[in-house]
Order: structure tokens, then sequence, then C-alpha cells
């Protein structure tokens, strides 16, 4: 694991959404939208939603657990993607998300890899996704929530297919955070994979094109991010 990359266990998540003003999102917003429109003009299907970006996170602890805290804001799609683009080149604004580590009753993780139409075409990792207002309840964002909303819009697979521990990994990689949820189905990797093929040859466009099964830490593809990789990694080799 690079010095860049940690992982820190939590035993519960408490997001919040604020008003915030990027400035990023202002003073570069010509650069923005020139890189969206090119953007656009190779993948017409991407879609410039709201989505939740971090400004602030801590770790506490309340009534003997040890939470991870963090405050989003609401922002373009188009403004996140170019800052993700460029490197964050404001270092006080993170992508905090959860990711749906789907594991086997054989001890097997499973991946998915993005379709060539998605912004991410070609890489391998959970079922994920940037918080968005769909996320949202009251001035609170259900990251643990999304965590199920996304397998099920991915995969196929519903919470009354798998059971979710409370705590997770925080996998820090520079301005990314991802929040590791393991997600535990009741059966052999083969036979979820089979399942999710089958869910996926149902759907008119699918996010993922393919399912990766890995059981050991020498198993890990090249095209699975570091994030991703770290946590199979510590998780395979403990």
């Amino acid at each position: 694991m690079s010095a860049e990359l940690r992982i820190e266990q939590a035993d519960r998540l408490v997001c919040t959404l604020e008003p915030h003003r990027w400035r990023f999102a202002e003073e570069r917003a010509a650069e923005i939208d020139a890189r969206w429109n090119a953007a656009v003009a190779a993948k017409p299907k991407l879609f410039d939603g709201r989505v939740l970006l971090g400004h602030r996170w801590s770790f506490e602890i309340a009534d003997g657990d040890r939470e991870f805290r963090c405050a989003f804001f609401e922002t373009r799609y188009r403004n996140f993607m170019a800052a993700e683009q460029m490197g964050f080149p404001d270092k006080s604004i993170f992508n905090v998300f959860a990711m749906a580590a789907l594991r086997a009753s054989d001890g097997a993780f499973l991946l998915g890899e993005m379709g060539p139409h998605t912004a991410n075409a070609g890489q391998i990792y959970f079922p994920a996704g940037t918080p968005d207002l769909d996320d949202v309840v009251g001035d609170r964002v259900d990251l643990a929530g999304s965590v199920l909303r996304e397998l099920e819009e991915e995969t196929g697979l519903t919470a009354a297919d798998v059971e979710v521990p409370g705590d997770c990994a925080i996998v820090f990689d520079g301005q990314k955070i991802a929040c590791m949820q393991e997600v535990r189905a009741p059966r052999p990797a083969a036979e979820i994979k089979a399942r999710i093929e089958a869910a996926l040859s149902a759907q008119a466009n699918p996010e993922l094109s393919r399912i990766h099964i890995v059981r050991e830490a020498d198993e890990i593809p090249p095209r699975v991010p570091p994030h991703t990789a770290a946590y199979l990694r510590f998780m395979l080799t403990r």
C-alpha cells in the first residue's frame, strides 16, 4: 500500500448536507464547460445531474462507536468530472462515496467491469456511485443506504439477497475517500456471478459489461482502482 493510501475502520457513517461555495467551479466555469462539451461529444449518454462532494470530514467517538462524519455540498456533475480530470486542484474538496464490497459465502469478492458507454469505461470495481440528491433525507446524506441502491441498480441483487454488517472500512486515496461496506451474499461466487449476468442480459442499457471474481490478492485485475485494490489486499491477506 502506498504512503498516500490508508485504511481506517468505522462503526457508523454520519453524513450531512449543507451549503458550501465552491470557488473552483465559479472561477473555472469556462474551462469546465469546454471539457464537458468534449466529453458529451464522445459519450452522448453522460448526464449533468446534481452530485454531492465532501468538504469536511472527521472521526468522532459517540456512544462507544467510532463514527466517520462528513459534510457534503451539492454541485453539478460537470464540475466534479472536471475537478477529477485535473487532479482535484482544490485540496479542500473530497470525492466521498460508498461501495458495496460484494462477498460470496466462499470468501470470494465479486466486482463489475464498467460498460463502454460509462464515464469510467473498462474500470473494475464494486457497485458504487457518486452520492446525489436521491441519497438525501432531510439534512442527512444516507451514504450507507446508497450501498444497497447502487447494488440493486448495477447487479439486480436486492436487500433481501444480502446481509450487511454494521461496520465498514474507510479507504483514503488522495482526494478520494471510499467507504467500503462489506455486503455478504449467502451463495458461492460462481452462482452469484451467473445470477448477476442474467440480470445484466435483461437490462436495456446495463452499467456493467462483465463480472470478475477475486479469490486471492494476486488475482486482482490491473484495471481495479488503487483504493479498491488496497481494500481487497487488506481483506484477503489479513
